[in-house]
């Protein structure tokens, strides 16, 4: 039966070659239009775990709505023996963080003033990486500051020059002391490199002679995303005493999107496969027509109505499961191709990085992805057939023998 549909199809090349071409079309255009999406996604996923939130984050439960220096986190020893535990644990980094005033002969602003271990910083997140001018903390400088380079362009600063950090200390005094600026980062997020400012906690210790060293953050990053759901619950469980959350609780929005990419292909995939089966019911019943004196003969000499039915079937999902086979395997090509060079967005990129999204997009497309569009096509297949179908069926033998 399948060998008769696959017959069937060839006997109007012309019509079947347009009808696959516009089935090729529709699966490139859209697995690109995902992939390229994914890409944005999951880019910005990166980015955001990498540079800023890292997997899960440690606080006090009141540290996020205040936000105060007096937030700090207790039993530090206690929570380090238990992140020690973690099987797929990468690195840990903990933080000084406070809001502060920061001030240049130019100009002055609010920024997230954080105090790092230089090396568990660069273990956790990928900032050393980004940046573009001067060095990640070198070790000779003292009270030096990493600082973004949409920040440096509002202060008007450069490379060694020198900003006042102000901020009010455990008494509620207002403390200052002057860094110099020993690196400038680009994350290509706009919003973090303009509040985002970086020195290490023995300079900070300085603004705070009398006190223990002040950690209000725990920032950890895992070998693999999977487990953060995972381990959030399992930290909680025995630290009940401090708030712990995950990248998509700090940032919902971009937990938000990533939620949504795995619906966002099948609804695309979905407009596309329901405009094509307009076309192969069309096409379907011309050939149903064409073939009328035909299929009357069939069921005059004993062919079941339903093996009628099978053949029509057969030749829809043949069709569609070849153009789409067809489709799949140009956009697996042009997807490899793309992610190795990137879509540059150049022309888009303010925009984009005032968003927190990369100028580069390289596109991704998951085997889930490719096998909800088959998926897809066995559904549109038999649903497109059942109006031609239903056609045949209804031919009575003696009348459709005298068709000419």
């Amino acid at each position: 039966m399948i060998i008769l549909a696959w017959k069937n199809i060839w006997r109007n090349p012309t019509r079947s070659l347009i009808m696959l071409t516009a089935i090729v079309i529709g699966v490139i255009s859209g697995s690109l239009f995902t992939a390229f999406y994914n890409g944005m996604i999951y880019q910005r996923i990166n980015d955001a775990i990498s540079n800023e939130t890292s997997n899960i984050q440690i606080h006090t439960p009141q540290y996020l709505e205040n936000k105060e220096i007096t937030d700090t986190i207790p039993h530090i020893s206690q929570i380090i023996q238990h992140l020690d535990t973690l099987k797929n644990l990468k690195a840990y980094s903990l933080r000084f963080k406070t809001m502060a005033m920061i001030s240049s002969a130019n100009n002055n602003t609010g920024v997230v003033f954080i105090g790092v271990d230089p090396e568990k910083e660069r273990a956790t997140t990928n900032i050393w990486k980004h940046i573009v001018q001067g060095e990640y903390f070198p070790p000779d400088r003292k009270n030096g500051m990493l600082i973004g380079e949409k920040l440096a362009e509002k202060l008007k600063n450069k490379i060694r020059s020198k900003v006042v950090v102000t901020l009010q200390d455990t008494r509620g005094n207002v403390v200052s002391a002057a860094f110099r600026i020993v690196g400038i980062f680009n994350t290509g997020n706009t919003g973090f490199d303009e509040r985002v400012v970086y020195t290490t906690q023995s300079d900070v210790l300085k603004l705070f002679p009398d006190t223990m060293p002040l950690i209000h953050e725990i920032a950890i990053a895992l070998y693999d995303d999977q487990y953060t759901t995972t381990y959030v619950s399992q930290l909680q469980k025995v630290l009940p005493f401090v708030d712990i959350k995950s990248w998509k609780e700090l940032y919902p929005e971009v937990g938000l999107m990533a939620d949504y990419t795995q619906y966002l292909q099948l609804i695309f995939m979905t407009i596309i496969f329901l405009a094509l089966s307009f076309g192969i019911i069309n096409t379907m019943l011309m050939a149903v027509m064409e073939r009328t004196r035909e299929l009357g003969m069939l069921m005059a000499i004993g062919m079941k109505r339903s093996k009628i039915f099978l053949m029509i079937t057969y030749e829809t999902v043949l069709l569609m499961g070849c153009g789409t086979i067809v489709g799949l395997g140009f956009s697996y090509l042009l997807v490899e191709l793309l992610s190795i060079s990137g879509i540059n967005l150049a022309s888009f990129a303010r925009g984009l990085n005032q968003m927190g999204f990369s100028a580069i997009v390289y596109p991704v497309l998951t085997l889930r992805e490719y096998m909800q569009t088959v998926e897809l096509v066995i559904i549109a297949g038999i649903i497109s057939s059942l109006i031609p179908a239903r056609r045949a069926l209804k031919l009575m033998p003696s009348e459709a023998l005298r068709k000419q």
